[in-house]
C-alpha cells in the first residue's frame, strides 16, 4: 500500500522528518517496505532557471541555428546555440544550464554539457516543454511570461513539487489503516503517546451537505444482507465530465492510480482517503431508475470495464438495475455498460459495506483484485459509508458541477455496534513482558478513539471502534497498546530463565533425519508438496468418500480445497510436473501428512513417501533397466530404510494397498508398516504422468512405535574364518525364497552367518513345466574355532534334505 508524506499532512501536523516518519510507521506496525522522492517532474527541474534573451542572431557557421546571449541571472551572460524558429530577443525562456541532468519522455537520463556547436560555444540550452518533462510539444522552444525574473529557479516559476511515497507492507489484519486518514489516526495516537504532540487530527468536512431537489430517486432493494449489511446511494444532477485539476491528478499519482476523469477520480480519491470504496453509476443507463443488490444464475454473462465477458458464479453478489441485469461486480469491479462517460450527466453515487468473504471469493475467481476489493476484503468500516458518500458527492459538486437531486438511501437494516472486550491489566503485563501503568493503558486506548471505562480493579471495559474489524479478543486489544507503546521499550531481561526440557527417545526428528539424508545418499531428492489438493483428485481420480474428505475455505483458489487424504496424490502431481519441464529418471521421497474424517473426527497420519520413476538415462553405455529391476531397487530401500531403523519384519505376499498393483506388504506383528509396488495405471494417466511409477509409502506413525535404533549391539569381528556353500534348487514355481530362507534359517542354527539369493533360472525346455531354479548362497561361521568342511558338508545334506522333504526341493 502506498502512502504519501504530502497527503498525511493534509490531516495532521508533522515535526517528524520523511525518516523518522518512517521508523514509527514501523514501530506501530506499519511496516515501511520502502521508500521513494516522487516529482511532478522527474529531477524537478534542478539546474534550470528563468533566462532572458538579450540578443539573438544567426550563427556565422549554420543556417538554421541561433546564436543568443541569455541573461539566467548570474553576474555574467552566457551564449547558447540554439536550433529553435522561434527563439527572439526579449523573450524569458527556460534554460538548462551546464551539468543539468534532463529526461527523455522514456525516463533515460542525459546530461548538459559545455561545448562547441558549428565552432561557436555553447554554455546551456534553451528548452522546448518536452525536454523539461512539461509537455509533449517540441515545436520550438517555450516563452515564459514577460514578467518573470532571470534566475528564477524553474522549479519555483513552474511550482513542480516533491513528495515521499512510503510502501507499507499492510498485513490482512489492519482493515484500519486501508487509508490516509486511517493512518493518521494510528500515527496520531503514537504521537501523541510518545512524541508529545497535540493528537489533534483534521477531518474532512462535510458540514455544507444539503440536498438541492429530491426530483430523481433510485430505488434500492438489498436481497442478501449477510453479503451486503449496509448500501447508500445519492443521486446528483447536471455534472459536466472533464478532466480533473491538477491538485487531484497529483494526489493520484501519489499512489499510483491513473487519473481518468473528475467523477471517477473523485471517487478513488475518498477510497484513498477514507477507506470507503464508492461507485458511479450513469444514471440514465440504470433500468428503471431501480438498483438490486443481488446474485444472478451460475453461468450468466457480465462484460466488465476491462471489456472482458466473465461468467458469473452464484457466489457473486452483483449490483444490478431494474430489469435484473448486472452493472457491477458488487465491491469488485464496474460493468462496461452503466460506468461513466464523457456524456454522462447525471450519476448515482453507491457507497455500500459489502461482506469480506463473499468480496475475496469472488475476487479470487475472477483474479480481479482492486484497490476496492483489497479494501473489502480486510473488512471495511459498516459506519462510514454515509460520510464518505457525502464527502464524494460534495467533491464531485466543487470539480463538476450539478446538484444533489434525491435523499441519500441507506439501507442498513442490523447497524454494526461497536465491541465491547474487558481488559485485565494482569494479563497484559504478563503478556507484554513489562508493567505498563493502568493510566498510561487508557491514555494509549482513548488516543485511538476507544472509550475506556474501569468496571472493577484491574480490569477495563473497552469499546473497540468498528474500523477495527480485527480487534475481537484480549489478546487482540492487549497487542493494539503495545503497538503504540512500543515493541522497542519493552526491556530485555538481563537473565533468561527456561525450564530444562526432555526429549522422548527415540527423538523423531533425529529419526526424520537420518533416514533422509540415507535416502538423498543414495540419489533421492526430498520434495515439500502443499497439504491442499485438487478436489477432482480425490473425487474423481482416487474415487474417495467425500464425506470422509477434510475441506477447507481455501479462498485463494477455490479448486484446490482438500486436505490430501493421500500422499499419492502430492507425488504423483510432483512427477507430471517435472515430466513437463522434460525431467525424467525421477527419484523422490517426502515426509508428510494425510489427512480425512471419520465419525465426525479429524485424523491426521504422517507417512513417508518414496516414488521412483526411471532409474538411469538412456545410453548405449549403460543397459536399460526393465521395470522389475526398479521393482527390487525400491525394495531394497525399503528394506535399507528398515534396517536402519532396527526393525524385524515379514512381507506379505500381496499388498492391500487399492492403489498398487504387483505390490508387497510389510508387517510387523500384524501391522503394515510399508507398502510397495507399481501405481495402478489409471491413477496415472488421471494425474497426467505417464510412465511406470513404483511407489513405497511407510506408515510413519507405527514405524515410530516400533522403531529400535536406541538398542545398539556391538559384536567383535570374528577371528576365525567363514566357510561359503553354494545351492541350485529345482523347486514349484510358487515356491518363494523366504520359504527355502526360512527352513535354511531353522537348520543353519547359530552357525548360519547369512544366507542370500543370486540367481532365478526357468527354461521350461530345461526344467519342465511349473518348475524354477533358485540359485541361493550360504556362508557358515563358528565364532570359537574353525570349521571344517566335513561338518560344513554335514549341515548342507541336513539342509538339502528338509527342502526336499518340506518343499520337494531337488539339487540341480
Amino acid at each position: 500500500m502506498k502512502i504519501s508524506f504530502n497527503w498525511l499532512q493534509d490531516y495532521l501536523e508533522l515535526e517528524q522528518s520523511p525518516e523518522e516518519l518512517s521508523d514509527i510507521l514501523t514501530e506501530i506496525g506499519l511496516e515501511v517496505e520502502g521508500m521513494e522522492m516522487q516529482e511532478t517532474v522527474k529531477g524537478g527541474l534542478e539546474g534550470v532557471v528563468v533566462g532572458e534573451v538579450l540578443s539573438c542572431g544567426k550563427h556565422p557557421n549554420a543556417d538554421r541555428l541561433s546564436l543568443t546571449e541569455v541573461n539566467i541571472g548570474l553576474p555574467e551572460n552566457v551564449q547558447i546555440v540554439c536550433g529553435a524558429p522561434n527563439v527572439a530577443a526579449g523573450q524569458k525562456v527556460a534554460v538548462a544550464t551546464i551539468g543539468t541532468t534532463l529526461y527523455t519522455e522514456n525516463g533515460k537520463s542525459w546530461k548538459i554539457k559545455k561545448g562547441k556547436i558549428r565552432g561557436e560555444i555553447s554554455q546551456g540550452m534553451i528548452c522546448a516543454e518536452d525536454e523539461l518533462g512539461l509537455g509533449s510539444n517540441h515545436d520550438g522552444i517555450m516563452v515564459l511570461n514577460a514578467k518573470a525574473t532571470p534566475g528564477t529557479p524553474a522549479r519555483e516559476y513552474f511550482e513542480i513539487s516533491s513528495d515521499i511515497i512510503y510502501d507499507i507492507g499492510l498485513t490482512p489484519n489492519r482493515s484500519d489503516a486501508t487509508s490516509h486518514v486511517g493512518v493518521a489516526k494510528d500515527l496520531v495516537a503514537a504521537l501523541q503517546i510518545n512524541y508529545g504532540h497535540n493528537g489533534k487530527i483534521r477531518l474532512p468536512e462535510v458540514d455544507t451537505w444539503q440536498i438541492d431537489q429530491k426530483n430523481l430517486p433510485v430505488e434500492v432493494e438489498v436481497k442478501d444482507f449477510e453479503a451486503c449489511p449496509r448500501y447508500a446511494g445519492v443521486s446528483i444532477d447536471g455534472i459536466t465530465v472533464s478532466e480533473s485539476p491538477k491538485w487531484l491528478q497529483d494526489k493520484l499519482f501519489s499512489v499510483g492510480v491513473r487519473p481518468i476523469n473528475n467523477i471517477v477520480d473523485a471517487t478513488n480519491f475518498v477510497l484513498h482517503e477514507l477507506g470507503q470504496p464508492l461507485h458511479a453509476f450513469d444514471l440514465d443507463q440504470i433500468s428503471d431508475q431501480t438498483i438490486r443488490v443481488k446474485a444472478l444464475p451460475e453461468g450468466t454473462e457480465f462484460i466488465s470495464l476491462d471489456e472482458q465477458t466473465r461468467r458469473l458464479s452464484d457466489g457473486d453478489l452483483m449490483i444490478c438495475d431494474g430489469q435484473d441485469k448486472g452493472m457491477c461486480i458488487a465491491g469488485v469491479f464496474g460493468g462496461i455498460a452503466s460506468g461513466v462517460t464523457a456524456k454522462t450527466q447525471r450519476i448515482f453515487l453507491e457507497s455500500a459495506h459489502f461482506d469480506s468473504k463473499w468480496i475475496r471469493r469472488t475476487s479470487t475467481r475472477h483474479l480481479l483484485f482492486s484497490d476496492a476489493a483489497k479494501v473489502f476484503e480486510k473488512g471495511s468500516d459498516p459506519n462510514i459509508c454515509v460520510f464518505a458518500l457525502k464527502r464524494a458527492a460534495l467533491l464531485i459538486k466543487e470539480l463538476a458541477g450539478g446538484i444533489i437531486a434525491s435523499e441519500i438511501v441507506d439501507i442498513y437494516p442490523n447497524p454494526v455496534t461497536p465491541k465491547t472486550i474487558r481488559l485485565s491489566s494482569e494479563r497484559l503485563n504478563n503478556l507484554v513482558g513489562t508493567d505498563i501503568p493502568e493510566e498510561r493503558v487508557i491514555e494509549i486506548l482513548s488516543a485511538m478513539a476507544m472509550d475506556v471505562k474501569r468496571v472493577e480493579k484491574k480490569f477495563l471495559e473497552v469499546k473497540v471502534p468498528t474500523d477495527k474489524s480485527d480487534v475481537t479478543r484480549e489478546a487482540d486489544l492487549i497487542e493494539e497498546v503495545l503497538r503504540v507503546y512500543g515493541y522497542n521499550r519493552v526491556p530485555v531481561p538481563s537473565r533468561m530463565h527456561f525450564a530444562i526440557n526432555t526429549t522422548n527417545r527415540p527423538d523423531p526428528t533425529l529419526i526424520r533425519n537420518r533416514i533422509a539424508d540415507h535416502l538423498a545418499s543414495i540419489g533421492f531428492q526430498e520434495m515439500m508438496n502443499m497439504s491442499m489438493v485438487d478436489k477432482k483428485y480425490a473425487e474423481e481420480i482416487f474415487n474417495l468418500d467425500g464425506d470422509k474428505l477434510v475441506r477447507i475455505n481455501n479462498t485463494s483458489n477455490v479448486q484446490v480445497e482438500v486436505m490430501r487424504p493421500e500422499m499419492l496424490m502430492s507425488v504423483l502431481e510432483a512427477i507430471r510436473h517435472n515430466q513437463h519441464r522434460q525431467q525424467s529418471n525421477l527419484r523422490l521421497f517426502e515426509f508428510g501428512k494425510s489427512y480425512s474424517k471419520a465419525d465426525g473426527a479429524y485424523l491426521e497420519s504422517y507417512k513417508l513417501a518414496v516414488a521412483l520413476e526411471g532409474w538411469v538415462k538412456e545410453s548405449w553405455l549403460i543397459p536399460s533397466l526393465e521395470a522389475s529391476h526398479e521393482y527390487f531397487i525400491l525394495k531394497s530401500v525399503a528394506e535399507q530404510v528398515m534396517a536402519l531403523l532396527g526393525i524385524d519384519t515379514k512381507a506379505a505376499k500381496k499388498t492391500r494397498n487399492s492403489y498398487l498393483q504387483d505390490g508387497l506388504d510389510y508387517l510387523h506383528k500384524d501391522h503394515v508398516i510399508a507398502s510397495l509396488g507399481i501405481v495402478r495405471s489409471t491413477l496415472v494417466k488421471g494425474m497426467n504422468a505417464k510412465g511406470t511409477i513404483h511407489y513405497l509409502e511407510f506408515d510413519w506413525d507405527e514405524v515410530m512405535k516400533i522403531v529400535n535404533i536406541d538398542n545398539v549391539t556391538v559384536k567383535p569381528i570374528s577371528k576365525f574364518p567363514s566357510v561359503r556353500r553354494d545351492l541350485s534348487l529345482v523347486v514349484n514355481k510358487n515356491v518363494t525364497f523366504n520359504a527355502i530362507k526360512d527352513i535354511v534359517i531353522k537348520q543353519g542354527g547359530a552357525l548360519l552367518a547369512s544366507i542370500d539369493l543370486f540367481d532365478v533360472y526357468t527354461d521350461t525346455s530345461v526344467l519342465g513345466d511349473d518348475t524354477k531354479s533358485y540359485a541361493i548362497s550360504m556362508t557358515f561361521r563358528d565364532k570359537h574355532k574353525t570349521l571344517s568342511d566335513k561338518g560344513v558338508d554335514v549341515m548342507i545334506k541336513r539342509i538339502s534334505d528338509r527342502l526336499n522333504e518340506q518343499l520337494g526341493a531337488k539339487l540341480r
